[in-house]
């Protein structure tokens, strides 16, 4: 490299400060540089490159006004010193596009977002090649480190004795989903399905144990009405899709913090989307994505196969739909496949582990009593599904989306509390999933009157005065704050995700403004929106904290209060699937209503 000599020229009243970098980076790469004071005369700028012999100049003009005439005159005036020639001129600043600078006649221009090394490569006559500059991000267990011990011995003596009491109403029955589960576990080898081996044994034994619908398909090819193949063109142009993406971005860090981490939900019907709001997600700075699949799938006796796209929301659960999303997610991503509310509960955890998803979703509540699963079969479901994320390594999260039917937050905390007990008995790594929202409860109660802040805060608390465990606030949070404005959902969902962040838990889930919403489709700017959002939120609050109010502790003990009465009402009844059914953890009242899709399934084994 030749040592070079360079001018450097804020054409500017003040703003000299990206020349001061770029001076820093031209002398540590070992050129010499004269920096300008700023709001010389064009005419005194031309005399003193004249004298200095410089190689390069590097002007800078940071205002907007007047940009093009005061440029062109300073081309003109370097062409009349007879030096144009000799000198190669740049030019940076807010308004400067590269068209616009070889408009003027400069050599290059420099707009927002340049990097110093680009100037440097432009002194030094070389291309600039710009580095991927991947964030270092790892893959994190979030469960580590939390001991789930009880800070509240009332409520952790209640929850002993209801594990209890539904690991022994369980013995000895089963399930069409359970046995799907056993028989995908043991004779469904992803290594050969990769390969396309036949599995007919499998096939000939799940059969069995599935619906109409999924035994059509396995012996006649016979695809849900609503789904199809995707052609060979179509994958062909899917497979390109990812290989020039994953080869081109970048996967920034979404905030300093190293919690909450942000996950983003996608679902859109359609593979290739996710794939492609994945990659967005990915490249705006989420840590994780979490899949929705179709209501449908819920109802449904087994799983279908293939690379399948649907009409409508949520995303078809199959292996092969499963394998594409996973072979074009990044290494770091954290990727959760929920199964925690039908009847494919424990098939869907085994197909995740083996597929290699993160993590799972599995709750018993939310499922029997706002998501239509008959409350007996999604308890031997969910103990199964628990057993099989052990065996699998995965971490579940348990939801409190009962919420959303009216249930109040400590009715469905208390739900949550029973299926994490049972759990950590069963050896899992359970995962605290209140809900960030306005719910119904506080609709009809006004606990959100004045603020969506103290309300929220208090469920936080709460669950920390009862036991330690991780908390990942859902699903997503802000759920029913958010319009059909796309700056509103943002800027609500950016608020919650901070509120998190205040509150010290340990991830989120947030969803695009459209889909926030639930308004039409879900559209990529809507998604970069609102990441940009909590992004930018993050940055703006740092590492500040949130100070309790009184009202705040007012709430958490009513909430602590309620959980430990609707536990020693559980305990009452004597049996926790009957409690379900009675209504004690959400009532009709409430808006909660058991599950038929099930209903007299549940065998002995």
């Amino acid at each position: 490299m030749n040592k070079q000599r360079i001018m450097l020229i804020p054409l500017d009243p003040v703003h000299d400060v990206g020349l001061k970098m770029v001076r820093r980076g031209l002398e540590e790469a070992g050129h010499e540089t004269i920096l300008l004071p700023p709001d010389l005369p064009v005419e005194e700028v031309i005399q003193e490159i004249v004298k200095s012999s410089v190689s390069t100049v590097l002007v800078s003009r940071t205002l907007g006004y007047g940009v093009a005439e005061i440029l062109a005159r300073f081309v003109d005036l370097l062409d009349a010193a007879g030096i144009r020639e000799r000198v190669k001129v740049g030019i940076g600043g807010m308004a400067i596009r590269p068209e616009l600078a070889a408009e003027l006649g400069f050599d290059a221009g420099f707009g927002p977002g340049t990097t110093v090394e680009e100037a440097v490569a432009f002194v030094e006559d070389r291309e600039y090649v710009e580095a991927r500059q991947r964030a270092v991000k790892h893959k994190t267990n979030f469960t580590i480190g939390y001991s789930y011990a009880y800070r509240h011995q009332g409520i952790k003596e209640k929850l002993d004795q209801i594990t209890d009491m539904i690991l022994t109403w369980a013995q000895g029955k089963t399930s069409p989903g359970v046995r799907r589960a056993e028989i995908r576990d043991e004779l469904w080898d992803v290594h050969r399905w990769r390969d396309y081996e036949p599995m007919a044994k499998f096939e000939r034994e799940y059969v069995k144990h599935s619906d109409e619908m999924v035994r059509n398909f396995y012996e006649n090819g016979v695809l849900h009405s609503k789904t199809r193949r995707f052609s060979k063109e179509e994958v062909v142009g899917l497979e390109d899709y990812v290989a020039r993406t994953i080869e081109t971005m970048k996967v920034p860090q979404l905030s300093a913090r190293a919690k909450p981490l942000v996950f983003n939900q996608y679902g859109t019907g359609c593979p290739f989307m996710d794939i492609g709001h994945i990659k967005v997600s990915e490249a705006w700075g989420a840590d994780g994505v979490v899949h929705f699949d179709p209501s449908w799938g819920a109802r449904t006796e087994g799983l279908l196969d293939g690379f399948l796209t649907h009409e409508e929301d949520g995303t078809v659960l199959t292996p092969a739909n499963l394998n594409r999303i996973k072979r074009a997610l990044e290494e770091s991503t954290l990727w959760q496949i929920r199964a925690h509310r039908g009847l494919n509960t424990p098939e869907t955890v085994v197909l995740a582990g083996k597929i290699g998803a993160d993590l799972t979703k599995i709750n018993i509540c939310y499922g029997s009593l706002g998501a239509g699963t008959d409350p007996a079969r999604l308890t031997i479901d969910a103990i199964a599904a628990i057993r099989f994320a052990v065996k699998y390594g995965m971490p579940f999260d348990v939801v409190t989306n009962e919420e959303l039917c009216g249930v109040p937050a400590f009715k469905a905390f208390a739900g949550m509390l029973i299926t994490a007990a049972l759990g950590v008995r069963l050896g899992g790594k359970p995962i605290l999933q209140p809900l960030f929202c306005k719910s119904p409860e506080v609709m009809v109660g006004g606990q959100m009157t004045d603020n969506y802040v103290e309300f929220n805060a208090a469920k936080i608390m709460a669950l920390k005065e009862i036991v330690e465990a991780p908390i990942w606030p859902g699903a997503p949070v802000g759920f029913l704050t958010q319009t059909e404005d796309r700056v509103q959902s943002s800027a609500s969902t950016a608020m919650h995700a901070v509120l998190a962040s205040m509150l010290e838990v340990d991830a989120v889930t947030i969803a695009s403004a459209d889909e926030a919403y639930s308004g039409g489709p879900i559209t990529v700017p809507s998604k970069i929106d609102t990441l940009r959002a909590v992004a930018e939120a993050l940055r703006f609050y740092g590492h500040t904290t949130i100070a309790q109010t009184k009202q705040m502790e007012i709430w958490r003990d009513e909430i602590v209060t309620g959980i430990d009465k609707v536990l020693t009402n559980v305990v009452a009844k004597g049996d926790f699937v009957q409690a379900l059914y009675d209504g004690v953890l959400g009532s009709r009242e409430d808006g909660a209503y058991p599950g038929r899709s099930g209903r007299d399934t549940v065998v002995k084994q």
